[in-house]
């Protein structure tokens, strides 16, 4: 076995993946979610030895993707750069970005839009309405696909094979008593919600949460994302705003779709 295959580990898909950045990736994700931690916390965290974790931390730091403070590490300016490259590449997203602000001027609400990742709801936008609850889920945030609405609009027009694939590699963990966990019982919600053509969360993510969601689908009739509107249960469960969310969530895709269709 080479030098090179040494660092080397099959992965759940039977591919190859470099041990290494494993444990790079493994002490980012740490950082992010305690925002700040020093080399014992992350080597308790991660299951890497604290000599290791500081070689992959000084490495990271080099680099910019990381900042020390005394002993502290924390995530680095590095990341900023990256993820406005990744959000220009996106499909659209110079027609999109308006319109997520439209959308929340018009409902009052926290406005979103959301595309697939790695089987995960990945936040694009955001804009908070005059009225909007802003819960602490920023761009950029990976959330369960089943348990929001942009997820479930999102599944609702994947293949059957793609949505067992997502399922099949995150599970269905619920967050609330109201979250689905069941496989056949998220089919169901997602045929009705290609038959209805918008999708809902009754507090299946956060509690006193719902939330509104359309599909947002290419010329080749693809889906690409979808546009949200969230607010508090108490207000947004009422019938006359919940159909004048969708009518506005419709409205705009469709510009969108147009826009995109065109340009």
């Amino acid at each position: 076995m080479g030098t090179n295959d040494a660092d080397r580990t099959g992965d759940q898909d039977g591919r190859n993946t470099i041990k290494a950045v494993d444990t790079s990736l493994s002490i980012v994700e740490a950082l992010k979610r305690e925002r700040t931690a020093k080399v014992s916390e992350l080597a308790q965290l991660t299951g890497h030895s604290k000599a290791n974790v500081y070689k992959h931390l000084n490495t990271l730091k080099a680099q910019g993707f990381v900042e020390r403070d005394d002993d502290e590490f924390r995530l680095g300016l590095g990341y900023l750069d990256l993820g406005g490259l990744v959000r220009e590449q996106l499909e659209g997203q110079h027609i999109i970005k308006p319109k997520i602000a439209e959308i929340a001027d018009k409902t009052e609400e926290v406005a979103q839009y959301m595309v697939e990742s790695n089987g995960k709801s990945v936040i694009v936008f955001k804009e908070v309405g005059h009225q909007g609850v802003s819960l602490r889920t920023r761009v950029g945030a990976q959330l369960p696909i089943h348990q929001v609405a942009s997820g479930k609009a999102m599944l609702a027009f994947m293949p059957d094979t793609r949505v067992d694939e997502i399922v099949q590699r995150h599970g269905l963990p619920a967050a609330t008593e109201n979250t689905i966990t069941d496989t056949e019982a998220l089919k169901d919600e997602l045929a009705e919600i290609r038959e209805r053509g918008y999708a809902t969360n009754r507090s299946e993510s956060t509690k006193k949460l719902f939330a509104v969601s359309v599909p947002v689908m290419s010329v080749s009739e693809n889906v690409i994302g979808a546009c949200t509107v969230s607010g508090p249960t108490h207000r947004m469960n009422d019938t006359g705003k919940t159909s004048q969310v969708v009518e506005t969530l419709r409205s705009v895709t469709n510009e969108i779709e147009l826009n995109l269709a065109h340009s």
